[in-house]
């Protein structure tokens, strides 16, 4: 999942940006002030906003107003240090999602931020069931046909993304904007590789318990990735429309 943190403190910034990244694995952008982070909900979709109210050039409350005026509805959470009943209907009223008082604990911020990225998913339960899997989204473990299935973080992140977007089609494009930040490399197969090596752990369950080999995930030549319609959804699982895939900055910018 691929967060954008606005945020003026920088050492704040830089720790919060850590803790997202080592804790549950999200890719973070950061904006340092309220005009860059309008600029990169503009052009990129994002899973979460982390928006802190006090930011110079753009106020939070200002930035939050512009992103529902725009009709995009990505969760946001403010952090703020006002934490009167006034501000807090203000900053509902405009938008926000939820919110943290300054000072907060770490674990609180990534418990909310994983609470709010199932709900915009339409997922509210951290334990996702689809097509013979059980992934558990707060423990990021996977489980297929009641054997656990071990796999590194970024092939859990790949699984973990399709599975909230049954039977859309999901670039690979799509994929990277949300599993890395500006940070990625551009000619890279590295999708590829993760969906490559994710198949074979799938599968692999599957040949140990003397049954057939039963793809998941589908290749759509030219298209992406999207897990095997023909099987059948739990009942909770819903098909939702594909995300847009909005241009990535360059390295560096």
């Amino acid at each position: 999942m691929r967060v954008l943190l606005v945020e003026d403190e920088v050492r704040l910034a830089d720790n919060l940006a850590t803790a997202l990244r080592d804790g549950p694995g999200f890719a973070v952008d950061w904006a340092e002030d309220g005009q860059a982070g309008d600029d990169c909900a503009c052009n990129l979709c994002y899973d979460l906003i982390v928006l802190d109210l006090m930011l110079p050039k753009l106020d939070g409350l200002s930035l939050l107003k512009r992103l529902r005026s725009r009709k995009d509805s990505t969760p946001v959470l403010i952090l703020t240090a006002k934490d009167g009943a006034d501000s807090i209907i203000q900053l509902l009223n405009a938008g926000a999602d939820d919110y943290l008082a300054k000072p907060f604990d770490l674990g609180e911020l990534i418990a909310r931020a994983k609470a709010l990225i199932r709900r915009g998913k339409g997922a509210a339960h951290p334990t996702l069931s689809v097509l013979g899997l059980t992934v558990n989204t707060l423990e990021q473990t996977v489980v297929r046909n009641g054997v656990f299935v071990d796999l590194s973080p970024t092939e859990y992140r790949v699984l973990e993304y399709l599975i909230h977007r049954p039977r859309v089609i999901v670039s690979k494009r799509e994929l990277l904007e949300h599993l890395y930040d500006y940070n990625w490399e551009h000619h890279s197969n590295v999708i590829e590789v993760h969906v490559s090596n994710l198949r074979k752990k799938l599968d692999a369950v599957l040949s140990e318990c003397g049954a057939e080999p039963d793809p998941i995930i589908e290749t759509m030549r030219g298209r992406g990735y999207r897990l095997a319609p023909s099987l059948p959804m739990n009942a909770d699982q819903s098909p939702e429309p594909a995300a847009s895939s909005a241009p990535i900055p360059e390295q560096g910018q």
